[in-house]
């Protein structure tokens, strides 16, 4: 248990007012009624019983920031940073600034935020293992590094940035309240450090001496509908119409006339230039996810679109009883495993990959890995039954095979349902607006109908199946989903252009600093169209249009995916120059910058399990030491 001085100072010491019932969401400030038996048991903090008689023990808390006296000395940075022992990449409280006005007018405003311990923690919900619990002792929100396998999903929902994955650990990590100090009557470590009294702390509401607001935003923090925060805010000066943020996110925030509040608006800040970034666009962080989204939603369209369109179509039948039926399945598994290979060793932990499952009551990534999984042993067994008919004739009879595929296809089907609804869920993030758009739903279902015909007729074309009656067929389904993709991509355009959010900044990016890729993508999409018709048209021209279809399909799917992740502007708190600058961020890693500790920033890549140095573990050291080596490569230990 933290060991509380004799002679603490009273500013580091808990407040004791009684405070008020409920917060200004109409929420009770009391986390658990008296009586209740969860009253009166330990944290356990390092395995310690005690348990502190605080008589506000079980009321939210919550910090109270002064934007007043803020001077952005950064003292609550590093006594958070020193009490957390955290690298110097990593920091759970901030201190970030907006500016505005012009010269001799100017003014600063300078914000320190850590996690705001919400009465709706998005990311509780969000992760897929459980790593997350509110507990009714001061309504913490606390996270356990040791369960996280370093997906990093509570980092995207959360608006607030408050989460922090370790880019060299692979596992997240966030402000913890300071429990062990409120157990004993004291205030967190940042408040206690704060020189001029801007951080404040107590019982959500219960405003300190010498303030007189309690605000759920000022400029600069994300909107609160989202999560229902338990900061407060004060914020008196009278600041300019247009506040912007001193990083490289090209947003600002501009006063609405009707209530005097702050909203984000864009802030060309880097200009109208179009360029390629070819490079940074497809090698980007997230191409994991680019290719596990990409073969789900081909295999998954693959097997929908040859299973319920043979029920309905004569040359899906005639498919199925030909000699590209059995390589098309072997295709779909193929292309579904490697996808989740990707996925998986894109984790910090991919050893610990079935904790996946662990969060089915409310994570939609638990929700979407269950599906897929789902999909993979329905799939997985289909093709088992088909080969054995191929392969086997006489095995259990027509009847039984037959009626065991048709459970197989039912169980895919489920999968198909359920992992493709979630994959589109866990993406539509309020925090993330860019995505959260139906864009996003036509795209991924557009793929699945674009690149899932496209693959059981290209197989087909080397057997010499490919008839014009299927060629016909496969080219009208793909036709359909480009041109879904298409008129998505038109409304996605129209209706961000003018947003009043990070989403007019991420299609900003996306016409600007890869604005010759979106258009390289779009004129790819268009000439994808026209040959997918052409060949529902004159399908006798399959040996031709087929591939060059599914050249331009493939090429238009991965640039958009890519564009997908690499353009989205997420809402969070802003950064300062160099601190927490993805524009600096960025160049440091470029320029070498990232390999001096003291900068605070790291090379991107959270793979504490790499293949290759495994295989040089067992190649070339002795048997004891191989054993010791390759335990320590897998764990990141």
């Amino acid at each position: 248990m933290y060991q509380r001085r004799e002679n603490e100072p009273d500013y580091a010491c808990l407040r004791g007012e009684p405070g008020k019932s409920h917060n200004q969401w109409g929420t009770s400030i009391e986390t658990v009624p008296e009586g209740d038996p969860q009253r009166g048991q330990s944290l356990l903090i390092n395995g310690d019983d005690f348990v502190s008689d605080n008589p506000n023990r079980y009321k939210q808390h919550g910090f109270f920031f002064n934007a007043d006296n803020c001077i952005a000395c950064h003292a609550c940075e590093t006594a958070c940073s020193e009490k957390n022992d955290n690298p110097a990449h990593q920091a759970f409280r901030s201190v970030g600034f907006v500016e505005g006005g012009s010269f001799p007018n100017v003014a600063r405003l300078n914000i320190s935020l850590a996690c705001n311990h919400c009465d709706d923690p998005v990311c509780l919900k969000g992760c897929p293992t459980r790593a997350y619990t509110k507990y009714a002792e001061y309504g913490a929100v606390l996270q356990n590094p040791d369960i996280c396998f370093g997906c990093g999903y509570c980092t995207w929902v959360c608006p607030y940035n408050a989460p922090q994955l370790d880019q060299v650990k692979g596992v997240v990590s966030k402000c913890n309240m300071c429990v062990d100090r409120l157990e004993v009557g004291l205030k967190p470590a940042c408040v206690s450090a704060c020189v001029g009294k801007a951080l404040d702390f107590g019982v959500v509401e219960s405003i300190p001496e010498d303030r007189v607001q309690a605000k759920l935003e000022i400029p600069g923090f994300p909107s609160p509908e989202i999560t229902h925060p338990n900061t407060r805010f004060q914020q008196t000066r009278t600041l300019p119409r247009d506040m912007h943020r001193a990083d490289s996110v090209p947003i600002k925030f501009h006063r609405k006339n009707e209530d005097g509040s702050y909203e984000p608006v864009l802030d060309p800040k880097h200009g109208f230039e179009r360029q390629w970034n070819l490079q940074k666009l497809l090698g980007s962080h997230e191409n994991s996810h680019i290719a596990f989204t990409l073969t789900a939603q081909l295999a998954a369209g693959a097997f929908a679109v040859l299973t319920a369109g043979a029920l309905l179509l004569e040359p899906l039948q005639v498919f199925q009883r030909g000699a590209a039926w059995l390589p098309s399945l072997v295709a779909m598994m193929a292309l579904l495993v490697f996808g989740m290979f990707k996925l998986n060793m894109h984790l910090g932990r991919p050893h610990r990959f079935y904790r996946g499952y662990y969060n089915l009551q409310y994570s939609p990534v638990s929700r979407e890995i269950a599906g897929v999984t789902v999909f993979t042993a329905g799939l997985g067994g289909y093709l088992a039954l088909e080969a054995a008919e191929r392969f086997v004739p006489g095995l259990g009879g027509p009847a039984l095979l037959g009626t065991l595929q048709q459970a197989s296809a039912a169980v895919a089907g489920l999968g198909i349902a359920v992992g493709g609804f979630y994959m589109i869920k866990l993406y539509r993030i309020k925090a993330r607006p860019f995505w959260n758009h139906w864009h996003t739903d036509a795209s991924f279902v557009a793929s699945a109908l674009s690149l899932g015909a496209l693959l059981p007729a290209l197989i087909a074309l080397p057997f010499g199946l490919a008839s014009a009656e299927l060629v016909r067929v496969l080219a009208a389904v793909a036709a359909a989903g480009l041109a879904l993709e298409g008129a998505a991509v038109l409304a996605h355009a129209r209706d961000l252009r003018d947003q009043k959010s990070e989403g007019a900044a991420s299609f900003y990016i996306q016409s600007t600093t890869f604005g010759r890729s979106y258009g390289l993508r779009n004129g790819l999409l268009a000439a994808a169209l026209v040959t997918a018709l052409a060949l529902v048209a004159a399908p006798g021209a399959a040996l031709v249009l087929l591939p060059l279809l599914a050249a331009l399909a493939v090429s238009q799917s991965v640039l958009g995916r890519a564009l997908f992740f690499a353009a989205v502007v997420p809402t969070t708190m802003p950064g300062a120059f160099f601190w927490r600058n993805p524009g600096f961020v960025e160049h440091a890693r470029k320029v070498g910058l990232a390999d001096m500790p003291q900068v605070g920033v790291v090379h991107e890549g959270h793979h504490p399990f790499k293949v290759g140095e495994l295989l040089q573990t067992i190649v070339k050291t002795p048997l004891r030491e191989k054993l010791a080596q390759a335990k320590r490569v897998f764990t990141g230990a």
